[in-house]
């Protein structure tokens, strides 16, 4: 009989690699969109919208998951969802007209809410003390799009664009049997089932009508939302910005997409030990100082000297802007964890409703943000404008942060002065 702490671990063991498996799948169109569009003749508009449409069901499914979480327990919700799953993403594999992939795409986009079903999950086998480190190594599920930066292109390259959703759909159907044979009943399930007590769904709702929930979605729009975003474009980036093929343009995403992934577990560990509003705050400035070098388009300038003419080439090259990237998937892989450090300091016993309606914010980042590049591509005609539009989401952040710092200071200054009158 395995002990409580056996338990804990390998519940979060498997969430993490459920979530991984699950991330992979919805991060798919970042690697196959690319020969779709090329077969459909898609300008950037529409490449935007293909791959961004499985994010849009990722994100509005993760309330209801995360309420069904809390009412049923994680362990089954998370075994029916990646069966759903498997379905539509092998179908994917037959589509070939353009609205087809945005239906089928809609239905494959349930991958990306298994998020709020772990994330809840995971919270329930933890005590306050270690929830920013647990939460943290279950984010590091992110990483999920690091496997198909590496194992999608391989799978394209040997088999062609439509192998890749098959052999994600057998792989998803293994995944949730290992997943259920490891796995168990959360503490605060089986003490619910046996006392036959459940919270009402009013109760559960309640937290969203606060400001502050809204705000920390705001910051999972940037964390998340803009990492999700950069996974699925950066691999066009590359291609179109500096020449390169399909395969190379995958694998150096993966200095993006695979570090932030992991890091997500120090930034959990970093929350717990120097406090989640810090780590949020470093976060931002680190941020936008990266993307507002990132965001300067390449440009020649020519001065006109005594002997002639002189031109002078400013932008950021591929090894300095792979530099930057990379900067910013860590800040985001450590802030992704500290907006849900933060969450769980304030709403411990609504992680399904609140951390559901938080990843529903930030997902919709990762839906809008793709779109927002695509618009932004075709209408200025400069592929660094991703950045400059990212750059302007994460001032938004770092002003809300700053309003709010600013009232708690002053409401508990007030509150001090009152208490020495």
């Amino acid at each position: 009989m395995p002990t409580h702490s056996q338990k804990q671990w390998s519940v979060l063991t498997m969430n993490t690699i459920a979530f991984a498996c699950n991330f992979a799948v919805w991060t798919m169109f970042s690697i196959i969109g690319i020969k779709i569009k090329e077969e459909l003749g898609l300008n950037d508009t529409q490449f935007g919208i293909l791959v961004a449409t499985p994010i849009l069901t990722g994100s509005i499914t993760r309330l209801p998951l995360g309420l069904l979480t809390d009412r049923f327990g994680g362990r089954i919700v998370f075994f029916i969802q990646m069966l759903c799953v498997a379905v539509p993403t092998y179908g994917l594999a037959y589509a070939t007209e353009y609205w087809q992939f945005l239906v089928i795409g809609l239905f494959v986009g349930l991958a990306g809410g298994s998020f709020a079903i772990g994330i809840a999950y995971t919270s329930a086998w933890f005590d306050k003390a270690r929830q920013g480190t647990a939460m943290g190594i279950f984010g590091a599920g992110n990483a999920g799009a690091a496997i198909t930066n590496l194992v999608a292109p391989m799978i394209l390259v040997a088999y062609g664009w439509e192998m890749v959703p098959k052999v994600y759909s057998i792989a998803m159907v293994i995944m949730a049997v290992i997943f259920w044979i490891f796995t168990y009943n959360d503490p605060n399930q089986e003490e619910r089932a046996k006392s036959g007590t459940h919270v009402s769904l009013k109760d559960q709702l309640a937290p969203l009508k606060e400001l502050r929930v809204w705000r920390f979605g705001m910051y999972y729009y940037f964390v998340f939302g803009g990492f999700v975003a950069l996974a699925l474009w950066l691999p066009k980036y590359y291609i179109g910005e500096y020449g390169m093929d399909l395969k190379t343009a995958a694998l150096i995403t993966m200095c993006f997409t695979l570090p932030s992934g992991l890091v997500r577990a120090l930034g959990g560990w970093m929350s717990d030990k120097y406090g989640a509003r810090a780590i949020n705050w470093g976060v931002f400035w680190v941020s936008s100082a990266c993307l507002f070098l990132i965001s300067y388009p390449q440009t020649t300038m020519t001065i006109h000297g005594i002997t002639g003419d002189v031109d002078v080439g400013i932008g950021v090259g591929v090894t300095m802007f792979t530099v930057l990237i990379f900067i910013i998937g860590i800040a985001q892989g450590i802030g992704k964890a500290s907006v849900y450090r933060i969450i769980h300091d304030y709403y411990p016993d609504n992680m399904g409703s609140v951390g559901g309606m938080v990843g529903v914010i930030g997902g919709l980042g990762g839906f809008t943000l793709p779109i927002f590049f695509g618009i932004a591509s075709d209408l200025l005609d400069v592929r660094s404008s991703c950045f400059m539009l990212l750059f302007g989401v994460v001032t938004i952040c770092m002003i809300m942060m700053h309003i709010s710092i600013r009232n708690m200071r002053r409401e508990e200054g007030l509150e001090l002065e009152a208490n020495k009158a």
